[in-house]
């Protein structure tokens, strides 16, 4: 019997190609789809969990302001470790690392800058689960200029000789120049990390060139991670605070606000708001948003297979009647269409899992993420995968399974039988939520476009445009001979002007310690980011000057004892009009004098963020050239700016980038959420269409004598497929009038993570409404063409 009923199902299959194929394919892409996002949350998820210890792991959060949320950074002062290893039994190791530091390592002919490398506490391997491949995990980065090299690194540097032992040559990192022993070789850092690193240095080195910033509760360069007991109670941990900060900080210190909090490993890369983070961020939200996208693609695939099941089944009424009289059971007749439905669920699993594999590539393109394949097929996501199969077989073969198999044979082999009331308005609401859902994407996607196109072309308020940006890291050769290297620049015909500046917009900066004068007189402690510039940054990069005056060369005074602020900077100390702050005193890092200028604030943050206080202050002490370019051709002008390098300094690279490009990395994870969402809206609207698709379908068949009536009666075709397509034409409207405002809500949602973003305007919804309404046209006048142009002799042969 059993292989009776599979024969059947094929012989089905086959003789309805056109039906199987969409059915098959529609379920197919959306099961493609849940398993890929799917997939994708597992790995967001999965950030940090490698380590060992990861449940005991936990980060110190900086506050420096009570009110300003904003104000949290992970990027704070050095003393607080060791202070807190030391009261509290609770905490059983510390583990700090310096700010991500440049440096230029040689060995032998070999050499490259490498941008991401940390010095860091020897007890770094007690805490993180980095296996060495060679060295001892606990003395490793003990002795100072001690390094330890990652897999990739260690190859890159000594092809297949072994580094241990071997020494490299440290040029320009934090702990100035110095001979470097490789001391361990370890595995590269997972790619589900928080942040990563190519190499360590021990944080000894940095500590014998700069030890007074250890004891430094002011100063700010380190991230702090400690190890905690198994008993560790977070709260209680946080209520001691108020009394370890008394106790622990300098008196001097003591008028200024700080604080502490902390955060689990585990919900760093996901969950913190904190500002200056050590690498790459997660969103939360957007986790939610692409499960719930999975979830309603799932569920409008499933809607849809069900649909055309339904629309598929009534043309076998007669069938099943004739099945019936010759001795058919309802039990029988149940089996096999409830065997056909799983056949077909079987089939589009395959082939779900087959698109998987083809679209991992792509995958990995968009997100940036290496998915591997035994995370895709792995035990719980084929559970879940081939779970989600099984119910979708089981409700898809149940409308043929249980509804016909009760017909009575008498009536259907008369053709006297009609679907309930109640079946059409679940089809019809089902139908409103796919499409309501496909317009509130189409109109979410417009939205995301406009924003992340209003961020790329938002005057930022400096000039970013051919700006080549050449990093020297802090060479000392270079700062010695800036002038005559800013004039061997500007002897080439493509540069406009040279300005040189220890950061530039889009990239690292300090925050420091600052007293302004207020309009009482007093002095007030405030923390703004500093810039550390040159005479020309201002104008080379055409910010503008709202109040005073830019630093210049003629003033002797402004190398000494001056400061530009900007607009924020000056509202911050109290200074609602920017003139009014102009002359007054200020002290910073042991400089004092007074303020000469104020700037118009620029976005120098991502427009995710509102432009913070900024102090820009004359220094000699830069990292970056910055080279106004103007000329046809570029390649030419790099070249020859290459060459004029090579005989300024020989001895470094050539590093460049251009600032356009290197300010809007910013926003990569932006652009991969934006692709994401757009290429699973795409596919949600295709599978909705889908479905329109098998509702007009079942229509068409439902009326297929009143067409053929129609026809002989002199119905035109236009009138017929205008018939049998305004019904479906309300149902749109209703899902417009549905969505707009949920998508409404959403997106406003989504923006605020945006200091700046876009106005939502109607037209959007109007636009994505429109769009809906001709996909819903175009899909239902296809089969209602179909059905006019039908013979109507055949639709009325069995009367």
């Amino acid at each position: 019997m059993f292989k009776n009923y599979l024969k059947i199902a094929w012989r089905n299959l086959w003789k309805n190609k056109g039906y199987s194929a969409i059915n098959i394919g529609g379920l197919a892409i959306g099961m493609t789809c849940f398993l890929l996002i799917v997939t994708f949350i597992k790995n967001e998820l999965s950030y940090d969990t490698y380590h060992e210890k990861a449940d005991n792991i936990y980060r110190i959060v900086h506050h420096g302001s009570e009110d300003n949320l904003e104000d949290r950074w992970v990027w704070g002062n050095a003393p607080v470790g060791p202070a807190l290893k030391a009261d509290f039994s609770e905490v059983v190791e510390k583990v700090q690392f310096s700010g991500r530091s440049d440096i230029l390592l040689q060995y032998n002919e070999r050499s490259f800058q490498e941008g991401n490398t940390f010095y860091v506490d020897e007890t770094v391997f007690n805490i993180f689960s980095w296996p060495l491949l060679s060295g001892n995990p606990k003395t490793a980065l003990e002795a100072p200029y001690s390094i330890v090299l990652t897999e990739s690194t260690a190859k890159k540097y000594f092809g297949n000789e072994d580094p241990m032992g071997k020494a490299m040559d440290g040029i320009g990192g934090r702990a100035n120049d110095g001979i470097y022993t490789v001391t361990g070789v370890m595995k590269d850092v997972p790619a589900n990390s928080h942040f990563s690193f190519d190499a360590l240095m021990s944080m000894s080195s940095f500590y014998q060139t700069r030890p007074g910033i250890f004891e430094a509760w002011g100063y700010v360069d380190f991230y702090t991670y400690f190890l905690v007991t198994d008993n560790f109670d977070q709260h209680a941990f946080q209520a001691k605070m108020p009394d370890f900060l008394k106790r622990n900080r300098p008196a001097e210190d003591a008028e200024y606000y700080y604080d502490l909090s902390f955060e689990p490993l585990k919900n760093v890369y996901l969950n913190s708001e904190a500002a200056r983070q050590p690498g790459i961020t997660g969103s939360l939200s957007n986790i939610y948003i692409f499960a719930i996208i999975g979830l309603f693609i799932l569920i409008i695939a499933c809607i849809n297979f069900m649909n055309l099941a339904t629309a598929r089944s009534l043309e076998r009424a007669k069938e099943v009647g004739v099945r019936k009289v010759i001795g058919a059971d309802k039990k029988g007749l149940r089996y096999q269409f409830l065997g056909e439905s799983m056949l077909m669920v079987f089939m589009a699993s395959l082939i779900g899992l087959a698109l998987v594999m083809a679209c991992l590539p792509g995958m990995r393109q968009i997100t940036g993420k290496l998915f591997l394949t035994s995370e895709v097929f792995s035990t719980a996501s084929l559970s879940i995968y081939f779970g989600m199969a099984l119910i979708t077989g089981l409700l898809a073969g149940s409308y043929p399974a249980f509804i016909l198999s009760n017909f009575k044979p008498s009536r259907v082999l008369k053709g006297v039988f009609r679907t309930s009331q109640k079946g059409s308005n679940l089809r019809k609401g089902l139908v409103i939520f796919q499409f309501s859902l496909s317009i509130a994407l189409i109109a979410s996607t417009v939205i995301v476009y406009f924003q992340l196109g209003f961020m790329l072309d938002k005057n930022l308020g400096f000039d970013r445009e051919q700006q080549l940006v050449i990093d020297f890291n802090w060479d000392g050769e270079v700062l010695d001979n800036m002038e005559t290297v800013k004039s061997e620049f500007m002897s080439l015909p493509q540069v406009v002007s040279v300005a040189g500046s220890r950061t530039v917009p889009g990239g690292h900066f300090p925050a420091a310690g600052t007293e302004i004068e207020t309009f009482e007189g007093d002095m007030e402690h405030f923390e703004p980011f500093l810039y550390e510039i040159d005479f020309d940054f201002i104008p080379h990069y055409e910010i503008e000057v709202v109040a005073g005056r830019p630093y210049s060369s003629e003033f002797v005074t402004d190398s000494l004892s001056a400061m530009v602020v900007n607009e924020s900077a000056a509202r911050s100390f109290g200074y609602a009009n920017a003139a009014d702050i102009i002359g007054k005193r200020f002290e910073q890092w042991g400089r004092e004098g007074t303020i000469i200028g104020v700037v118009k604030d620029f976005n120098y943050l991502s427009l995710h963020q509102k432009v913070a206080p900024l102090t820009l202050r004359y220094s000699q002490f830069g990292k970056y050239l910055s080279l106004k370019i103007k000329s046809d051709n570029m390649q030419q002008a790099i070249t020859d700016i290459e060459r004029k390098w090579a005989e300024i300094a020989p001895h470094r690279p050539f590093l460049y980038s251009f600032l356009d490009e290197s300010f809007n990395t910013q926003y990569e994870s932006d652009f991969r959420f934006k692709n994401l969402f757009t290429l699973f809206s795409f596919l949600a609207i295709l599978i909705a269409c889908l479905g329109l698709l098998g509702l007009a379908t079942y229509s068409a068949v439902q009326r297929t004598k009143e067409i053929g009536i129609r026809k002989v009666l002199g119905a035109e075709v236009s009138s017929i497929v205008t018939l049998l397509s305004k019904d479906f034409m309300k149902l749109v409207f209703i899902a417009i009038l549905i969505a707009t405002p949920f998508s409404w809500y959403a997106m406003n949602k989504w923006l605020n993570v945006y200091a700046y973003q876009i106005e939502i305007n109607w037209w959007v919804f109007l636009l994505s409404g429109g769009i809906a309404l001709a996909i819903a046209v175009a899909t239902v006048s296809f089969h209602a063409f179909k059905a006019a142009k039908a013979n109507p002799v055949k639709s009325l042969r069995t009367e």
